[in-house]
């Protein structure tokens, strides 16, 4: 032990630098990435399913087709109608430059072939109608029609979800928001996995949630092992500060004062009081972000009774 002159005996410490990583941890939930119930545009009869439940899909990729013979029929009989107004046009145009009908006749032809032009693109555009494609390449889920089933747009086929990435969300408590950045890396874990994910920050609620006093993160993780499944609680690590060499002093040392904190180190024999600022806490230890030195002895135990340039013994543990 190193005893300094007489005066109240106390236990020391010498502090030293080490490193530290301060977080919090949150909970938060995974959300699909992309998630869409699919429906049909038009009604009719399913003539046919092109699509494994479960399966994955490419985006433009057809999964139904709803029977289109009424549709195709008008079509045929609107092509019919284009071509005889398509003739009588072309008619009409030749008549016209021998001054055998007025520029009016004329105008009335050249008009019944362009609605019958319009009305096969309109047609063109129902028979689209008939085909339901995938939005976006994902796994799809179980469906809830068959093929002959008349369906309507009310009608839901299946739920489609893009999982290949999946979102995390997470609340931050408000004194720590202006910690979160766009790009910021936090780490999570499931229930019942060991493995630890990563996710970047990508958006960030503009405003602080006025009943929990909380700002709403998302973070978007790679889920390349499909084993995060949209709607499972997550626990979030999200890191706060990381310091190399950080100055720890056990809770103890500290003394709240009116302002702040203070601390008393050993100084020629006696206790000198100084003022500190304090960082984020271990269990049993905090971080000095300010005040302290590497290689200064803290007094840790049997401080309260002390004052400032109180004549100390330490015992250095």
């Amino acid at each position: 032990a190193n005893r300094a002159g007489g005066g109240n005996k106390v236990y020391g410490r010498v502090v030293e630098g080490q490193p530290f990583a301060d977080y919090l941890s949150l909970s938060g939930s995974i959300e699909a990435n992309e998630v869409v119930e699919l429906h049909a545009e038009v009604s009719g009869i399913v003539e046919n399913l092109n699509f494994q439940e479960g399966s994955q899909v490419s985006a433009g990729q057809v999964l139904l087709k709803i029977n289109d013979a009424e549709l195709r029929a008008q079509l045929a009989q609107a092509k019919t109608r284009s071509e005889l107004a398509g003739e009588n046009a072309r008619r009409a145009k030749l008549l016209l430059e021998k001054e055998a009908i007025s520029q009016e006749e004329y105008d009335i032809a050249s008009a019944d072939f362009r609605t019958s032009e319009s009305q096969i693109q309109l047609i063109n555009a129902q028979l689209s109608r008939t085909l339901v494609r995938a939005p976006f390449s994902g796994k799809i889920g179980l469906r809830n029609i068959s093929k002959g089933s008349y369906i309507t747009p009310a009608t839901i086929i299946a739920n489609l979800a893009n999982t290949a990435q999946v979102k995390l969300l997470f609340s931050v408590p408000e004194r720590y928001a202006y910690m979160v950045n766009k790009g910021s890396q936090v780490e999570f874990s499931i229930q019942g996995d060991e493995q630890k994910f990563t996710a970047a920050v990508y958006a960030i609620e503009p405003v602080i949630e006025a009943n929990t006093r909380t700002l709403l993160v998302k973070a978007i993780s790679k889920n390349s092992s499909n084993k995060l499944i949209p709607g499972v609680f997550a626990n979030v690590t999200f890191p706060l500060e990381t310091v190399d060499n950080g100055l720890l002093v056990p809770a103890e040392a500290l003394i709240p004062i009116q302002n702040g904190k203070k601390i008393f180190v050993l100084r020629e024999g006696k206790a000198k009081e100084v003022i500190v600022e304090t960082g984020g806490r271990t269990d049993a230890d905090v971080l000095i972000t300010k005040g302290l030195v590497e290689g200064d002895t803290i007094l840790t135990s049997g401080v309260m009774s002390l004052r400032d340039g109180s004549p100390v013994q330490v015992i250095l543990r």
